[in-house]
């Protein structure tokens, strides 16, 4: 079963896959020409994290997150590293230029991170889901 949503002027196709019992995973697709640099957000049971980065080589796959999928909404963010620009939304969540594992959403330069926005995938509540990254970005480097 396949469902694909556009998102502003078509800069991301996101499509999900309903799972199957073998694998279920959150994964991003980059089909871009570029390295892209991900960051992730979501809400568990210990609240609101981000974490980052995942490289995504030019056109290939990478899993995000294994396992069944225990929310609804994840968030993203995403950086193209060989052109420059970004990818991003509204949900206002905490990164910082190295590996990352941030617990919470609040207070993010008085805790020593930067603040940026992701944003929104809807998986329907599958338990499997592919985001397929392309297309325009939200901001150009100079």
């Amino acid at each position: 079963m396949v469902r694909a949503f556009a998102l502003g002027t078509g800069a991301l196709l996101l499509l999900g896959f309903a799972g199957t019992p073998a694998r279920a995973d959150l994964k991003l697709c980059n089909n871009t020409a570029s390295r892209v640099g991900v960051a992730i957000g979501y809400k568990d049971r210990e609240g609101w994290a981000s974490e980052g980065w995942w490289t995504a080589e030019p056109q290939k796959c990478l899993t995000l997150l294994k396992g069944t999928l225990i929310a609804r909404y994840y968030y993203v963010y995403a950086v193209d590293y060989d052109k420059g620009g970004s990818w991003g939304g509204k949900a206002m969540m905490c990164i910082r230029d190295k590996i990352f594992t941030i617990r919470g959403i609040d207070s993010c330069i008085e805790r020593g991170y930067q603040k940026t926005g992701f944003f929104e995938v809807d998986t329907s509540e599958e338990t499997d889901w592919t985001i397929s990254l392309s297309g325009e970005k939200t901001s150009q480097g100079q």
